[in-house]
């Protein structure tokens, strides 16, 4: 009867570190937690909070299913060394086909980073061609930064009225955002005949 209890014990020993494991064990993120956390710019972070467990399955997704938003994200993990090894070369072309399927913010981050020539040399034309996509999609980033683009003098003053437009539509809680957008509508203006001012300034039906 003692035996017994004692191997009962010892069983009970082994097998609670094993249970606790699994019960600790990171799920892999839903497309809509994702995108959540790239929008927040958190991805890169999460993943590192999670001690890089799911490292495996993200690039599956990304490579075997070809999940834009898991591009995006193993992309970003390439290009910065998070949890894997360096690889510039492969993390941008995740990104492209990420923005090649269509996903706001993979646009938006190429059209980013052609802008400021991270990882590719300045390139304002191909910049504005993803941006604008992306703001076409409703990415507040991107209009915002091709709203400043086009302030700046570059592009062409066909895109003015409808970047306006985007702009004068968007909505935030963002403060700051708010403030942002303010400015960049003001230069804006100042490029723009009055009429196409107030054509852009018209509810979107």
């Amino acid at each position: 009867m003692i035996k017994g209890v004692y191997l009962a014990l010892a069983m009970l020993v082994l097998t609670v570190p094993a249970v606790a494991q699994e019960l600790e064990a990171v799920q892999l993120y839903s497309q809509d937690e994702l995108l959540a956390l790239i929008r927040t710019n958190s991805h890169l972070k999460r993943v590192k909070a999670d001690d890089c467990q799911l490292v495996n399955d993200i690039e599956a997704r990304a490579d075997i299913m070809q999940l834009p938003a898991y591009q995006f994200l193993y992309g970003d993990m390439l290009a910065y060394a998070v949890c894997v090894p360096r690889n510039v070369e492969r993390g941008w072309d995740l990104m492209l086909q990420a923005a090649g399927q269509g996903l706001p913010e993979g646009l938006e981050q190429v059209g980013r980073y052609y802008h400021i020539g991270r990882f590719v040399q300045p390139d304002i034309d191909k910049a504005i061609v993803y941006l604008r996509e992306a703001s076409a999609l409703g990415n507040l980033n991107a209009q915002l930064r091709l709203g400043q683009i086009l302030a700046d003098g570059n592009g062409s003053p066909v895109d003015f009225e409808q970047t306006y437009r985007w702009l004068h539509n968007a909505v935030t809680a963002d403060s700051a955002k708010h403030k942002q957008i303010q400015q960049v509508l003001s230069a804006l203006a100042k490029k723009m005949p009055a009429r196409v001012v107030a054509s852009a300034k018209r509810p979107v039906k």
